[in-house]
């Protein structure tokens, strides 16, 4: 596979001017004094700009990584429901491993180290949520950090659909803390990958971690 060029490190657009640019960094200053991106209307006022105005500065600093994408709810926001009658989970895992390994790769090329960081969390906090809830932010930050928008859509769909699937067919959503344990160690040694910019292991680890569910699934669907 052809690696596609790395982006560099956040940095603002050739085309942004110097009036945007201060801007943008008089919204990245009150975003560090809230500890978090404050609702547009707040922000607009505290900073006296219009929310037109506003948006171009927070679609810079979402160019760049500095602030998540701007999007809906990662699962409910998705048209999946005819789509999940219409598959299985055996299918759904399929795709993933066709498709997920690539966004590793991109991720290890492409993600601001922001977004790196954001991966990295992902799997260190891993014991603050539900499995199916730390899972689903760790990947959904290497989808994030492969920074193609339509793939990151795509992604979402698809995950949402693999989420109504397993419940129709009534499949647990928990697993033995064996099992959660191996999958911390994929998450980790693909984030790792990715935080050394190494995107043939990002990819090759990231095969191997689905590989992993795969065979889960399988057997689940035996009993």
């Amino acid at each position: 596979m052809t690696d596609i060029q790395t982006a560099a490190a956040p940095r603002l657009p050739h085309k942004t001017t110097a009036q945007l640019s201060a801007l943008v960094e008089a919204v990245r200053g009150a975003i560090r004094s809230a500890g978090s991106v404050p609702p547009e209307r707040d922000l607009a006022a505290e900073l006296g700009v219009k929310r037109h105005q506003l948006r171009k500065a927070l679609k810079v600093l979402r160019e760049t990584g500095e602030i998540e994408p701007k999007t809906g709810s990662w699962i409910e926001a998705a048209p999946w429901h005819e789509l999940a009658h219409a598959t299985n989970p055996v299918e759904v895992i399929e795709l993933r491993s066709i498709f997920e390994p690539a966004l590793a790769r991109l991720a290890a090329l492409r993600a601001s180290p922001l977004e790196v960081e954001r991966i990295v969390k992902a799997v260190e906090n891993a014991d603050d949520n539900e499995y199916g809830d730390a899972d689903l932010l760790f990947h959904k930050a290497v989808a994030d950090g492969a920074r193609n928008g339509l793939a990151g859509e795509f992604y979402r769909l698809l995950r949402a659909v693999g989420t109504d699937s397993r419940i129709r067919m009534g499949l647990p959503a928990s697993v033995c803390p064996k099992r959660r344990a191996e999958r911390d160690a994929e998450h980790r040694a693909i984030a790792s990958a990715i935080a050394a910019r190494d995107p043939e292991t990002a990819e090759r680890e990231m095969r191997r971690h689905l590989a992993n569910v795969q065979a889960q699934i399988m057997d689940r669907l035996k009993v």
